[in-house]
């Protein structure tokens, strides 16, 4: 394919069918915490319009016990992955923050999701705020209203989504279709490339030849050797009373 765009010049309609050919992603994004979860689905793939599947929240008490705040968090994005099924999952990652209580629960309530994930065989991907900033808005300092009302006009949404966690969710949802793709493959290449090299196989050695016949002599050999001719043999002859017999 890039054969013919070197030849034809054309590198947008290469572009649009290389894009044509890339499959149709559906990606859950997960915006962790404990008290408000954000879940999002989104389908599509690169340079393609984006669809909105769900958004929504998962609240737990902020007074209750951290263990079945936990579960409640791992039954809702179990009940997520059974009903949309998603190809991928994509979850916030934690980087810094200076209220040490509040980075525990993200981080507890984000491993719930990448459990849950794992134990589907899904492929997780995590990125931080200013990564999906990024690739949503093409700004890594955008604000939570720029981010809004950038999801909202992706997604071609009649009203901004709400409470901000869920528009995060989907957010994430939206930066792994555009970037998850390359990421994979060079994640791949780097992982190709540090793997040791492999011992070059030994050529296989040619099948020993059968032995040849021994070379047949130019002439034959000498026969035995013929018995020298002996003396002339005389017919016996007789005397009888009437002549020689």
């Amino acid at each position: 394919m890039f054969a013919d765009c070197d030849r034809t010049g054309d590198h947008a309609a290469c572009r649009a069918a290389l894009m044509h050919r890339q499959r149709v992603m559906r990606v859950l994004g997960v915006d962790p915490g404990l008290t408000r979860c954000g879940l999002g689905v989104v389908e599509g793939r690169p340079g393609s319009a984006l669809t909105l599947v769900d958004g929504g929240v998962v609240r737990t008490d902020a007074g209750g016990d951290i263990a079945s705040r936990l579960l409640t968090l791992e039954q809702e994005i179990e009940r997520w992955l059974g009903e949309y099924r998603p190809d991928a999952v994509a979850v916030e990652r934690v980087f810094s923050q200076h209220n040490v209580r509040t980075v525990m629960g993200t981080a507890q309530a984000g491993a719930v999701a990448i459990v849950c994930a794992a134990r589907r065989g899904l492929p997780v991907a995590t990125y931080t705020p200013s990564e999906v900033k990024a690739a949503v808005t093409g700004s890594g300092r955008a604000d939570k209203a720029q981010m809004t009302a950038m999801v909202t006009r992706l997604l071609r949404m009649a009203d901004p989504p709400r409470p901000a966690d869920a528009a995060d969710a989907l957010g994430l949802a939206i930066c792994h279709i555009w970037r998850g793709g390359a990421r994979l493959r060079l994640a791949a290449a780097v992982a190709a490339a540090a793997r040791p090299p492999q011992a070059a196989a030994r050529p296989p050695q040619a099948a020993a030849r059968p032995p040849q016949a021994a070379a047949r002599p130019a002439h034959p050999p000498p026969g035995p050797p013929h018995a020298s001719p002996g003396p002339p043999q005389v017919a016996a002859h007789t005397l009888s009373p009437g002549g020689v017999t």
